[in-house]
C-alpha cells in the first residue's frame, strides 16, 4: 500500500509559531504531529509514502532523514507552492500513481487507514472520507458517492452535506483532473471530475476520533481531548497521558497550580505560584513565578514574565 501526507503548506493561522517550526512538525502531547502519522501509516501496513515540502522545509527534511522508518519515504519538495492539487499531482507521479491515500498533514485522527485504503472501489477516481463535522459540512451525498461539494445542494442530493476528513484515496483516474506541474485547487478537480460523470466514492465514517490543528484554538482542543481520553486508538504512540502531562526533565515548583488542558515539554520549569489552564508549553520554556497563562501556546526556548490569556508566546 501507497501513501502521501500534504505537508507543504504555509501554516498562516499558526504565525507566529509557524515562523519556527513547520506545522506538521508542531508537537501533539510533546511528539511531532508528523511523526505520530507516520507511525500510524507504518502499523496500518503502508511500504511506501511519499511527503511534499515547502515551507522550512528543511526541518522536516532533517526530521525525516534522523530516524530510521521501516517506509520507503520520498520528499517532493515544492519550492513554489502547487495548491492542493498539485501537489497531491506530484505526489502520485512519485508513487508511481495511485491507488494511493492522501493524508492532510494537519490532522489528527485514529480511523484505520489500512482499511480506508482497501474500501476504495476500482470504479472511482478517489474515494473521499467523509463524516458529520459542523461547520464544514459541505459535501454532498447520494447512493455512497459524492454528488456536490459547495454551500448549495445540487439535483440528486440526499440528506445534509457531511465534512472531507482530509483523508482519502485517490485512483489513477483522478490524476487527469490534475495538471501536472501546475498550481491546482483539489476541490476545483473535484468538480471537474463530477462534471464529467466520473465517481468519486463517499466513504462515510462514525464514532472515530477526528482533530484538525491548524488554528490555535484547534489545537489547543486536540491536547484538551487527547488528555482527556478521547482517543484511546492513540494512547500508545504517546506513552502514559497525565493531566497536567509533564515531559522529562520538567521542573514545577511549590504552589504551581493547574486546571486541566496542560501539556509541558522537556526541561520546561514552571515558576512558584505560576497557574496554568489549557495550555500547552514547548520544551526549554520558562513560565516565571506567580505568571498566570491561560489559552496559551509557549514557543520552545521562552520566558514568561506576564500574565496572559488567549496568545501564543513565541
Amino acid at each position: 500500500m501507497k501513501a502521501a501526507i500534504l505537508a507543504a503548506g504555509l501554516g498562516t493561522r499558526l504565525l507566529p509559531l509557524t515562523e519556527r517550526v513547520p506545522k506538521t512538525l508542531l508537537p501533539v502531547l510533546n511528539r511531532p504531529l508528523l511523526g505520530l502519522l507516520l507511525a500510524r501509516m507504518e502499523d496500518a501496513g503502508f511500504l511506501q509514502v511519499a511527503v511534499n515540502t515547502h515551507h522550512l522545509a528543511e526541518q522536516v527534511q532533517r526530521f525525516l532523514a534522523d530516524r530510521p522508518w521501516s517506509l520507503n519515504l520520498s520528499i517532493s519538495p515544492e519550492p513554489e507552492l502547487l495548491g492542493t492539487g498539485g501537489g497531491l499531482r506530484r505526489l502520485g507521479e512519485i508513487l508511481g500513481g495511485g491507488p494511493f491515500l492522501a493524508l492532510n498533514g494537519d490532522i489528527l485522527t485514529d480511523l484505520d487507514l489500512g482499511a480506508v485504503y482497501q474500501q476504495h472501489r476500482q470504479d472511482a477516481v478517489s474515494s473521499l472520507v467523509l463524516h458529520d463535522c459542523p461547520p464544514y459540512n459541505n459535501v454532498w451525498v447520494a447512493d455512497g458517492a459524492v454528488v456536490g461539494v459547495g454551500e448549495s445542494p445540487p439535483p440528486g442530493a440526499v440528506g445534509p452535506p457531511l465534512a472531507y476528513t482530509g483523508v482519502q484515496v485517490v485512483g489513477p483516474g483522478m490524476m487527469e483532473y490534475l495538471p501536472p506541474g501546475e498550481p491546482c485547487d483539489l476541490v476545483t478537480a473535484w468538480r471537474q471530475a463530477l462534471a464529467a460523470g466520473e465517481r468519486l466514492s463517499a466513504l462515510v465514517v462514525t464514532g472515530h476520533f477526528w482533530q484538525d490543528l491548524g488554528t490555535p484554538g484547534a489545537y489547543l482542543t486536540a491536547h484538551s481531548r487527547l488528555l482527556q481520553g478521547e482517543a484511546p486508538e492513540l494512547a500508545r504512540y504517546f506513552g502514559p497521558v497525565t493531566d497536567p502531562l509533564v515531559e522529562a526533565g520538567g521542573i514545577i515548583e511549590a504552589g504551581a497550580k493547574f486546571g486541566g488542558g496542560v501539556c509541558l515539554g522537556a526541561r520546561v520549569r514552571i515558576g512558584a505560584g505560576a497557574r496554568l489552564r489549557r495550555t500547552v508549553v514547548w520544551e526549554g520554556a520558562v513560565i516565571e513565578p506567580g505568571v498566570e497563562l491561560e489559552e496559551c501556546i509557549v514557543a520552545s526556548g521562552v520566558r514568561v514574565s506576564r500574565t496572559a490569556r488567549g496568545e501564543m508566546l513565541v
